[in-house]
């Protein structure tokens, strides 16, 4: 799942244009982005997210973290599967 501060409209039209078939969430006033301390000032009163890719087990317990200060970086795909798959094997 995704959470972005875009309203519903904008982030179904830009999955949809991007073909993700995930589920986003709309903060448009940041509150998850705030809670989660994600939030980007990008002047003028607004704030975006910065990159960041959580796991969370079955309890709700976040098991692995990775944020970045740089907008354009994300967590590479395999990277995710790798830590999925060391903790699903009882690793930390």
């Amino acid at each position: 799942m995704a959470v972005s501060v875009d309203p519903a409209a904008v982030t179904r039209a830009h999955a949809a244009k991007n073909g993700w078939t995930y589920t986003f969430l709309a903060d448009p006033q940041a509150q998850v982005v705030r809670r989660y301390d994600l939030q980007h000032d990008v002047g003028g009163g607004k704030v975006i997210s910065r990159p960041a890719e959580f796991l969370v087990d079955p309890a709700g317990t976040v098991r692995w973290v990775d944020l970045t200060e740089d907008l354009r970086v994300r967590t590479r795909p395999e990277t995710v599967l790798a830590v999925f798959d060391r903790l699903a094997a009882g690793g930390r």
